[in-house]
This record gives structure tokens, C-alpha cells and sequence, in this order.
């Protein structure tokens, strides 16, 4: 297997390469695949690979399906991971003001650090000790001209 760091365009784009030159491992990224332009700048390239993320789509969890429905709705496309994150981070800010009763700077600092098992489209977040966000890492392949959800992992 090959790691490709990178976003779609570059990913697509090395993927194409790759199969040129006859490379036929797989390749495996992170979040920056995440977009339709993945599947369409690469094509068949990209077919059968792999990437983590923060989120898929295609999940079952009513949330994600309320979401995903909700985006298209509105902007006529797939909400990818930056979309998701993007909606859980308005969230816990949303939440941590309710907890923080007020926009005070430190009130409302200390709310968004104490965030525990939100329930976002991304999965269950808590803020932890160094104030990263632990929440679950989804593995997603590439399948003909979709991405598919092949596993959610927790951190615990």
C-alpha cells in the first residue's frame, strides 16, 4: 500500500499516474479525499481505495440521513467532512452557550472545553484534557462512483 497525503485534486491525480505506471497496490489517505471531486477528477483510478474521515454520508445513523437531506436540499450536492464538521462545530458552540448562560469569554471557554458526548453528525464528541476532540474516525472506500462507509471506529 501507498499512503497519499493530500487533497483531491493531487490524490486524483496521483492515483491516475499510479495506475499508468502499472502500481496496482492500494493507495490509502485522510480527510482531504473527501469530495465528489475525488470520484470525479480520478474516475476508475481511484476505484477500490481506501481513506479515513469524519464522517460518511451513506450512513444509517438517522442524524447523518436528516443532515445529508437537509444539505442537499439546500445546496444540490453531498455535504462532505468539511460540511459535517462545520455543522457539529456550530453545535457545541450552540451548546456551550446554553451551558455557559452567557458570551462571556472565559464562561463560554470553559463550556466548549467541558463538552462531553455531543451527539453531532460526525458521531459522539467530547472535549478531552489538551481540548482536542475525541469522536470516532470513519474508514471509507471508494466504489465505483460512490463512497461508502466500510467502518466507524471509536475511541474508546
Amino acid at each position: 500500500m501507498i499512503f497519499v497525503p493530500g487533497y483531491y485534486t493531487d490524490v486524483a491525480n496521483i492515483a491516475i499516474q499510479a495506475r499508468k505506471l502499472g502500481i496496482n497496490v492500494p493507495l490509502l489517505g485522510g480527510d482531504g479525499w473527501d469530495s465528489e471531486k475525488t470520484l470525479e477528477i480520478g474516475g476508475s483510478a481511484v476505484e477500490g481505495y481506501y481513506f479515513s474521515t469524519h464522517y460518511a454520508a451513506d450512513s444509517d445513523s438517522p442524524k447523518v440521513q436528516d443532515f445529508v437531506q437537509r444539505y442537499k436540499a439546500k445546496y444540490n450536492e453531498t455535504p462532505d467532512a468539511m460540511a459535517a464538521l462545520g455543522y457539529d462545530t456550530a453545535g457545541i458552540l450552540a451548546d456551550a452557550l446554553g451551558r455557559a448562560g452567557a458570551t462571556d469569554g472565559a464562561k463560554l471557554r470553559d463550556a466548549i472545553a467541558s463538552t462531553k458526548d455531543y451527539e453531532g453528525v460526525t458521531g459522539k464528541i467530547t472535549i478531552d484534557n489538551e481540548r482536542n476532540a475525541r469522536k470516532p474516525i470513519v474508514i471509507v472506500r471508494i466504489q465505483g462512483k460512490d463512497l461508502k462507509l466500510e467502518q466507524a471506529i471509536s475511541p474508546d
